[in-house]
């Protein structure tokens, strides 16, 4: 007869999910200052899923708000499965994203400063679950973007000099 042992604790669980990126806010690094990032979960029905997995996800015109003791996304576009007939949902249906009572009354209390808000970032599959960072994120000013565009440009005109001597 075998012994039986038990498994190794690190062997047991699941290791340290990927993270599949499904959409990117580019807009969002452009308009502001990222201060902390939150990671959440989001409520979604079966189609969404599918259409996620198929990549078909914008948060461009995306933003958050905190209602009633629940962080909800407004203006995240899904575009609907197509073959999800009658269970497709309305693509910019407002959706309920999933966080620790206590991670959300911190936020109502940043976000009561002057000048905060919530930004979606990023969309994207950790394992099998749908997940959404979220940026506590402060406004830019002009000259700040600017300044972020002339620092762009002079990398970018470095790397192309860098370039041009190394194949000389």
């Amino acid at each position: 007869m075998r012994a039986w042992a038990p498994l190794p604790r690190e062997d047991f669980w699941v290791a340290k999910a990927e993270k599949k990126l499904i959409a990117n806010n580019k807009k969002a690094y452009h308009d502001y200052f990222f201060e902390e990032r939150y990671e959440a979960g989001i409520a979604l029905c079966g189609t969404e899923v599918k259409s996620l997995r198929m990549g078909k996800c914008s948060v461009k015109e995306a933003f958050v708000r905190i209602e009633n003791g629940e962080v909800i996304i407004y203006g995240m576009h899904i575009s609907p499965y197509e073959k999800g007939n009658i269970f497709n949902r309305d693509p910019l249906r407002p959706k309920k994203l999933l966080m620790h009572k206590s991670e959300i009354r911190k936020l109502v209390g940043k976000i009561a400063e002057k000048g905060y808000t919530l930004v979606p970032v990023e969309v994207y599959f950790k394992g099998s679950l749908v997940k959404v960072e979220i940026a506590l994120a402060k406004g830019k000013k002009l000259y700040d973007k600017r300044r972020d565009i002339a620092k762009k440009d002079m990398r970018r005109e470095a790397e192309r000099d860098f370039k041009v001597r190394n194949l000389n």
